[in-house]
């Protein structure tokens, strides 16, 4: 891919409507994102235009009852950028389609306002994590993946971006003891789950690999 001017997607989903307003969002994005619909032909992902698209967005469910983590590994294994937009709202599919490699997991709730931003964040190689898949992180409780509290959570975003904990403090209306004793619990936590965080920039490194935020976020202005 050269640019966000040039992105392709691919969409592999039974339902026309659905395919439909992703088209129209994606016509609508500034800068347009072409998308190529092959309806729930899965060949048509390997061949023809969509073999090149840049993001393959994938329902999960093509046919009823059977979701198919199988393809969606298989498409990950060959470096296909996969988007998987499902209408299973439960926090155990969208961390095992994570786990398994999509770079981004959201639910057919969840609109174009996040949706267009996660064909251009996969595109460029990177997760993106919208509300649903946020709080099946939160929400995890896999062994080595700590279970973090959303105040936690909020904490270390903030912390992330700022130059200081002083702002960090200033921004979340808390005592810099405080912002400390949040950042100390996420250590424990990622030490006792067998990942210990011992800097800054390795806690940036688990939180990355968890998704709890994305590079996007942190490439921005720092405040």
């Amino acid at each position: 891919m050269a640019g966000d001017d040039l992105i392709t997607a691919v969409i592999v989903d039974d339902h026309t409507a659905i395919a439909a307003g992703v088209r129209f969002w994606c016509a609508e994005a500034v800068p347009p994102i072409e998308l190529i619909d092959a309806g729930d032909r899965l060949a048509e992902v390997w061949t023809g235009p969509g073999a090149s698209a840049d993001v393959v967005i994938f329902d999960l469910e093509l046919v009823p009852r059977r979701p198919d983590f199988g393809e969606l590994r298989r498409l990950v294994d060959n470096g296909r950028r996969v988007i998987v937009y499902s209408q299973h709202t439960d926090d155990a599919t969208a961390m095992k389609c994570v786990d398994l490699g999509a770079l981004a997991y959201l639910t057919k709730r969840e609109g174009p306002e996040h949706l267009v931003p996660a064909i251009r964040a996969a595109a460029r190689g990177e997760p993106y994590t919208g509300p649903s898949l946020s709080g099946a992180i939160i929400a995890d409780d896999s062994p080595d993946r700590p279970r973090l509290s959303q105040r936690e959570t909020e904490v270390l975003r903030a912390w992330f971006v700022s130059s200081s904990k002083d702002l960090v403090a200033a921004k979340l209306n808390i005592t810099v003891k405080t912002v400390d004793t949040y950042i100390t619990r996420v250590r424990i936590k990622y030490a006792n789950a067998g990942r210990a965080a011992r800097t800054k920039s390795e806690l940036v490194g688990r939180a990355l690999d968890d998704g709890v935020i994305t590079l996007a976020e942190l490439n921005e202005p720092v405040l």
